[in-house]
C-alpha cells in the first residue's frame, strides 16, 4: 500500500483503499466519534457506531483507551503505554499498518487520535485523519453497516515519544522564547468570559487563540494548506520559531498540532509540541492567569 503524503485523506479514497482486493493490504479504520457533551464522563459515541459505521472499522473510546483517568495531571493525561498498546493491538494495528482515523466531523476527536498514534511511534505516513469525518463519508453516499467488524489481533508495539509534549513549565518556556502558543479553545473560554469545565476562565499568559472548531471551512473539509498557512503567519507562527498549542484538556489542541503539519508550517519531523494537561493541569497548578483578547502575536509589548 503507498505511503501517505498528507495527514488528511479524503473519503473517496479511503474508500478505494477499502474496495482493494481481499489479499492486498488494507488500512485500519479506527472510529473515534464522540457527541459534544457539556463536560468529562458523556456519553461516548460507541452506540452510534454500532448502529452505523464504515465496513471494516473498529471503535475506540476518548476515555478509556485514548487517556488515563482524570487528575491534577489534567482532565485527558496521555493513557499508559501499555494499555494504549493493548487498545491499538485489539483495533487491528500491526507494525506497518496505515491507519485512519476518524470523528463525527470537526477532527476534534480524531486528532486526538492521530497524535496519540504519532506519539506512540507510528511513522506520520502511515496516519492520516478522515477529512470531513463520518459527516463526508455519509453525505457522499459511501458504504455504511450495522454489522460488526471480526476482531483482528495486531502485533504493534507502543513506543512514546514520537511527538514533543510539553508541561506548564515547557508552555511558558515556548512564549518566553518569543514562540507561538496557541489556545484551540473557544473565543469566550480563551478570553474568560465563560468557562464551563475548569475551575478559572482565562487563558496562560502570551497564548493566542485558534479555536480548533474554526478550522475548517464551511463544507466541512480542511482549508488548502496555503490557506491554513496564512492564518497561522497571521498569528505569528513562522520558520525557526517554537510553537505549542494547548486547550481545555489536551484533546482539541491535537487537531492544532495537525493543522501545523497539514498547513505545511511544522514538517512531520518537526511538529508544533502538544501541552497535554492544557488548561485543565494550568488551573490545578494555580498558575497566573490571563483574560481578555490577547495583544499581537501574543506579546504584551
Amino acid at each position: 500500500m503507498p505511503a501517505a503524503t498528507s495527514p488528511l485523506i479524503r473519503p473517496a479514497e479511503l474508500a478505494a483503499l477499502l474496495r482493494a482486493p481481499s489479499d492486498a493490504p488494507r488500512p485500519v479504520v479506527i472510529d473515534v466519534r464522540r457527541p459534544p457533551v457539556a463536560g468529562p464522563g458523556g456519553p461516548p459515541g460507541r452506540e452510534e457506531y454500532a448502529a452505523a459505521h464504515v465496513p471494516g472499522s473498529v471503535y475506540l473510546d476518548l476515555d478509556t483507551d485514548l487517556a488515563s483517568a482524570p487528575g491534577p495531571a489534567g482532565r485527558h493525561p496521555l493513557p499508559e503505554p501499555g494499555r494504549l498498546q493493548d487498545a491499538l493491538r485489539g483495533a487491528g494495528v500491526r507494525d506497518g499498518s496505515r491507519v485512519v482515523v476518524l470523528d463525527h466531523g470537526d477532527a476534534t476527536m480524531a486528532g486526538r487520535a492521530w497524535w496519540l498514534l504519532r506519539w506512540a511511534g507510528l511513522p506520520a505516513e502511515r496516519v492520516q485523519v478522515l477529512d470531513g469525518g463520518w459527516a463526508a463519508w455519509v453525505a457522499a453516499g459511501l458504504p455504511v453497516t450495522a454489522d460488526p467488524t471480526p476482531p483482528v489481533a495486531g502485533d504493534v508495539a507502543v513506543r512514546p515519544g514520537g511527538m514533543p509534549v510539553l508541561d506548564a513549565d515547557g508552555a511558558v518556556a515556548v512564549v518566553d522564547a518569543d514562540g507561538v502558543l496557541l489556545d484551540a479553545r473557544s473565543g469566550p473560554r480563551f478570553r474568560g468570559e465563560t468557562e464551563p469545565l475548569d475551575p478559572v476562565a482565562g487563558h496562560v499568559p502570551g497564548a493566542v487563540n485558534l479555536p480548533a472548531a474554526e478550522l475548517l471551512g464551511a463544507d466541512g473539509f480542511w482549508p488548502s494548506p496555503a490557506e491554513l498557512a496564512a492564518r497561522l503567519e497571521a498569528l505569528g507562527v513562522r520558520a525557526g520559531a517554537p510553537v505549542a498549542a494547548y486547550c481545555g484538556s489536551g484533546v482539541t489542541a491535537a487537531a492544532l498540532v495537525l493543522a501545523a503539519e497539514h498547513a505545511g508550517v511544522r514538517p512531520p519531523a518537526d511538529p508544533a509540541a502538544l501541552y497535554v494537561g492544557s488548561w485543565s493541569n494550568w488551573c490545578a497548578l494555580g498558575r497566573p492567569v490571563a483574560t481578555g483578547d490577547a495583544p499581537a502575536y501574543g506579546r504584551d509589548s
